[in-house]
C-alpha cells in the first residue's frame, strides 16, 4: 500500500463527494433556508402590521369609550332633569290637591256651622216659646206665632 495512492484516492473520493453535495444536496438546503428566511421576514412584517393594527384598534376603542362615557353622562343628566321635573310636577299637583281639600273642608265646616246655627235658632225659638208659655201660663201656638218665631230667630 502506497501512501500516495491512498491519499490520492481519498482526495478523489472527497472531490466527488463535494461535487455531489454541491450538485444535489446544497441547492435544496439553500433553497429551504431562503424560503425559511422569507417566511421569517413575512412573519416579522405581519407582526409589525399586527402591532399597528392593535394600536389603531386601541385608539379606536378609547375614542369609542370616551364618546360612550359622554353620551352616558348626557343621558344621566337628562334623566336627572326629567326626574326633577316629575318631582316638581308631583309637588305642584299635591299642593293643588291640598288646597282643594282644604277648600272643601272649609266649605263643609261652614255648612256644619250654618246647620248648627240653624239648629240653635230653632232650639232658642222653642225655648222662647216655652218660656213665654210659662210666663203667660198659657199655651202659645207655634203655628199661629210662626212669624214671631222667625223674626226672633233672624235677630239671633
Amino acid at each position: 500500500m502506497n501512501i500516495n495512492l491512498t491519499l490520492f484516492g481519498q482526495t478523489f473520493a472527497f472531490a466527488i463527494f463535494v461535487w455531489f453535495c454541491m450538485k444535489y444536496v446544497w441547492p435544496p438546503i439553500t433553497k429551504a433556508m431562503q424560503e425559511r428566511q422569507k417566511k421569517i421576514a413575512e412573519g416579522l412584517d405581519a407582526a409589525g402590521r399586527a402591532q399597528q393594527d392593535l394600536k389603531l384598534a386601541q385608539e379606536k376603542v378609547s375614542n369609542t369609550l370616551r364618546e360612550t362615557k359622554g353620551q352616558a353622562a348626557q343621558i344621566l343628566e337628562q334623566a336627572n332633569k326629567q326626574a326633577n321635573a316629575i318631582v316638581e310636577e308631583a309637588k305642584q299637583q299635591a299642593r293643588v290637591e291640598g288646597e282643594r281639600l282644604v277648600a272643601g273642608a272649609r266649605a263643609e265646616i261652614e255648612q256644619e256651622v250654618n246647620r248648627a246655627k240653624e239648629q240653635l235658632r230653632n232650639q232658642v225659638a222653642v225655648l222662647a216659646v216655652m218660656g213665654a208659655e210659662k210666663i203667660l201660663e198659657s199655651q202659645v201656638d207655634a203655628k199661629a206665632h210662626n212669624d214671631l218665631v222667625e223674626k226672633l230667630a233672624s235677630q239671633l
